[in-house]
């Protein structure tokens, strides 16, 4: 394939499955959204798009979401179907697509999305070939979001049927790549779909390259030097060691880089935190359940500083709630979070002492990646009276103590499974457990308004119950928001026409090689 105009990219850590039901993490979801399509998409400003559904309509009680399909879609060409060529992708074969998520005998991590939302007779329904219906028990409005996840790709049963649990190293979709190759933890390579069914405005026939090709180094390191040498066309983030050679504090190329290579930042929803465990009864360090301690230590470090020099300024500090840039309902005026005020934070500590006597020691669990920042929220909280120990454990460790009630103070990552502020507001909801509720906050006022907001048909209304809702995580500071993320392209130079999006979805379909 060497005349041939092959996307390169690499993916530090395994690949487990190419199954949409089982697209749990984003090393998976970047295949499935390679070789997949769902009803909708959303665009890089993050806005709903037809994708194998041309229109919908929701009913007046907005319980049933009626998909009007494409006529012009076929699965990628397979050994399935007859004769080898795709067939015609219908209604039914959403339904067969979505009904398999939430079967229990699939074991799918994604069953979830469906769980307690979903008509439970029948909830998934093709009126005809090019109709298909889906019914809830109640309003919900991140339901489009949903729609929007990798679990939620469409796939033909014959694939299914024949593989079984095989299914997920012998994909077939709609998608505008078809998978050639898998040389498990070696590389995985693709080729364009001939038949697949999406233009460009000009009428021109996605996608405009002719493969693409993912290694699996398991070394950030020296996946960036393969980038260096030109071996590979993209990187995802850099290595540590490599980023202050590379960028500047500013968060931009240095010069000497300039010529060589691209760089593209774009919002991400990814929010770190760290969270109190308000859990009364579960909670050893009693001190963390003082408000006024938790507001100390939000105020008591500085946000900007942590992002320019531990960062390179890659990110955003977390200036109003849990909600991040690029989201309805965030909006830093309507919800103010908190700064650096370090004199504030002092106060606060000596009224506590003056209420208790002492304060005892607090010990903050992380993870190794993360053993730079909590040094520095750690050191800059020292100054003011505060000792903040830092215990470092393995990251599936560190989940399980978080999940189990057993981390009473943590650092803490939540990226977006949709695109909508529940998929954070719905961390702090009291009937929540872990994931996502990890501190156990509750309150009926909160619950109340979050119940209100799932079900709210104004926009305008919806947002200020997100607002609302934000407020209190800011007032009762069950967390503290450390820096709404951004993701970070590199791109050989050759590359062009990339676009992302703040779910840090790769568009390859898209992309051109020059």
């Amino acid at each position: 394939m060497s005349d041939k105009k092959i996307f390169r990219f690499n993916q530090v850590q395994n690949v487990e499955s190419l199954d949409p039901a089982f697209a749990k993490n984003q090393n998976i979801m970047w295949h499935v959204h390679i070789t997949y399509n769902r009803l909708i998409e959303y665009n890089e400003n993050m806005e709903v798009q037809p994708s194998l559904a041309k229109s919908w309509t929701i009913s007046d009680d907005r319980l049933t979401y009626t998909f009007h399909l494409r006529n012009d879609v076929f699965f990628q060409d397979n050994e399935v179907f007859a004769n080898g060529r795709g067939r015609k992708m219908k209604a039914s074969d959403v339904v067969y697509s979505f009904s398999r998520i939430i079967d229990e005998k699939t074991a799918s991590p994604g069953a979830w999305i469906f769980n307690d939302r979903i008509d439970t007779l029948q909830p998934f329904v093709a009126i005809d070939d090019t109709t298909f219906q889906l019914k809830l028990i109640r309003p919900f409005n991140p339901m489009l979001g949903i729609l929007s996840m990798q679990y939620c790709s469409v796939v033909p049963h014959e694939a299914v049927e024949k593989w079984g649990k095989d299914f997920r190293s012998h994909p077939c979709g709609t998608g505008a790549f078809r998978m050639q190759d898998w040389e498990e933890g070696v590389v995985i390579t693709y080729r364009k779909n001939p038949h697949y069914w999406e233009h460009d405005s000009a009428g021109h026939q996605l996608p405009y390259i002719d493969g693409i090709k993912v290694t699996q180094v398991d070394s950030k390191a020296t996946e960036f030097l393969l980038f260096m040498q030109g071996d590979i066309d993209f990187m995802n983030g850099i290595d540590a060691s490599f980023k202050d050679q590379v960028l500047s504090k500013k968060g931009v190329l240095k010069d000497e880089y300039l010529q060589k290579i691209r760089l593209q930042k774009h919002a991400y929803l990814n929010v770190e935190y760290l969270g109190f465990l308000m859990d009364e009864s579960k909670n050893p360090q009693k001190i963390l359940l003082n408000k006024k301690i938790r507001k100390a230590i939000n105020y008591g470090f500085d946000r900007k500083k942590l992002v320019t020099y531990l960062r390179n300024n890659i990110g955003i500090a977390a200036n109003a709630g849990i909600i991040p840039i690029s989201l309805q309902g965030y909006d830093s005026n309507a919800v103010q979070g908190f700064s650096y005020q370090p004199e504030l934070a002092k106060k606060l500590i000596e009224e506590v002492k003056h209420e208790t006597g002492s304060i005892p020691s607090i010990t903050l669990l992380s993870n190794d990646n993360y053993a730079d920042r909590c040094n520095f929220i750690a050191s800059q909280l020292s100054n003011l009276g505060l000792e903040i120990k830092i215990e470092i454990m393995q990251p599936a460790l560190l989940r399980e103590q978080m999940s189990n009630s057993n981390a009473a103070f943590f650092w803490a990552t939540w990226i977006a499974d949709y695109p909508d502020a529940d998929s954070y507001l719905t961390m702090f909801y009291g009937k929540n457990t872990a994931p996502p509720n990890y501190t156990r906050f509750k309150s009926a006022v909160y619950d109340q308004l979050y119940e209100q907001s799932l079900i709210e048909a104004n926009d305008s209304v919806k947002i200020n119950l997100f607002q609302q809702m934000d407020r209190i995580i800011v007032e009762e500071a069950p967390c503290v928001p450390l820096f709404y993320d951004e993701v970070m392209h590199f791109l050989n130079k050759r590359v062009s026409n990339w676009k992302t999006n703040s779910l840090n979805l790769l568009e390859i379909k898209e992309v051109k090689i020059n």
